[in-house]
């Protein structure tokens, strides 16, 4: 039985990975890890997902910035694969906190540290960012793309990505990074910018508040499924021809779209709801961030599956 090792199991991704590793394999075993002690809610999720069978679900939890409890816990579970999703995971926050953000590289250091010492080079999947590439003048973002993280956040992920690539050529090693861009689901928490979009639509439309305050209309960002983000990770885990892979779309879509299609839902007028506040804007953010995924394309057979507007309407469909 294969064992498959999921840190950062109850977020978006981890729900939708787990559902995808036990669709595609019959004998395995699901090892997750989350900070979060009360698990209800993900096992309620994968039942919405018409997973309903956890026999082969464990979750523990571990302090995984500490090397030792870290290490203990790889040699007595001896994983087959490991996909690391933990960590803190908003670029805004880490600008106010930026020592919480060293997590990143601690959890990474402690999980590639231990495998190393206990002989165990499994595949390995590091969630790597978008936010780690230089602002640029409306290009697609692929592998080859340069680098230029404006906060601590991304100057973490990037920290681990550069480390991936080095243990890779030294160990010979199946361990990989997947840029990922924007993406969201159902699952996804409150605080982020289209989950704020659909809960001040759905206050407005009950007359609970008269507008949404938004930093930019012009701003483009590429959204995809956290489902078909998902598929990309294992695939790359599983089949991976190379260290670092773009995962997105390809497709670019603004802010000003995004609250169109939300207010057009929920039949609101948008010019009446909308006030700018440039205020809200990070110094240095990119106007633009889409990506080129035609590496992930060409060598692993993925793109995304589920368009623009459909990501919107499941993720208004729980909220409503």
């Amino acid at each position: 039985m294969k064992k498959h090792l999921i840190t950062g199991i109850t977020g978006q991704d981890g729900i939708f990975l787990t559902k995808e590793i036990l669709s595609n394999n019959e004998n395995t075993k699901i090892i997750g890890i989350s900070r979060n002690k009360n698990t209800e809610s993900f096992y309620q999720n994968l039942s919405q997902l018409n997973l309903n069978n956890f026999d082969n679900i464990d979750i523990f939890n571990i302090d995984l910035n500490n090397a030792s409890s870290v290490q203990d816990f790889l040699i007595s579970i001896k994983p087959d694969f490991i996909y690391n999703l933990a960590g803190p995971s908003s670029p805004y926050e880490s600008i106010k906190n930026p020592e919480k953000y060293n997590q990143i590289e601690n959890i990474f250091n402690n999980l590639v540290n231990g495998l190393i010492k206990n002989n165990n080079l499994c595949n390995f999947f590091q969630a790597s960012s978008s936010e780690m590439f230089l602002a640029n003048n409306h290009e697609k973002l692929n592998e080859m793309s340069p680098f230029g993280p404006k906060t601590p956040y991304a100057e973490s992920k990037l920290k681990n990505h550069k480390k991936i690539l080095e243990l890779r050529e030294e160990y010979q090693w199946n361990i990989y990074s997947g840029i990922m861009f924007n993406h969201e689901s159902e699952y996804r928490k409150d605080n982020y910018l289209i989950m704020k979009i659909i809960s001040k639509a759905n206050q407005i439309s009950k007359k609970q508040n008269e507008k949404l305050t938004v930093g930019s209309l012009s701003y483009t960002r590429d959204w995809s499924f956290s489902g078909d983000i998902s598929k990309a990770i294992y695939k790359i885990t599983n089949l991976g021809k190379d260290g670092s892979y773009v995962i997105g779309s390809g497709k670019g879509h603004t802010i000003e779209k995004v609250i169109a299609l939300v207010f057009k839902i929920f039949n609101l007028e948008m010019e009446n709801h909308i006030i700018l506040d440039e205020s809200l804007l990070r110094k240095g953010d990119a106007e633009y961030i889409v990506s080129d995924p035609s590496k992930i394309r060409s060598e692993l057979n993925w793109q995304t599956e589920v368009d623009f507007e459909e990501l919107i309407f499941r993720c208004i469909e729980l909220r409503t």
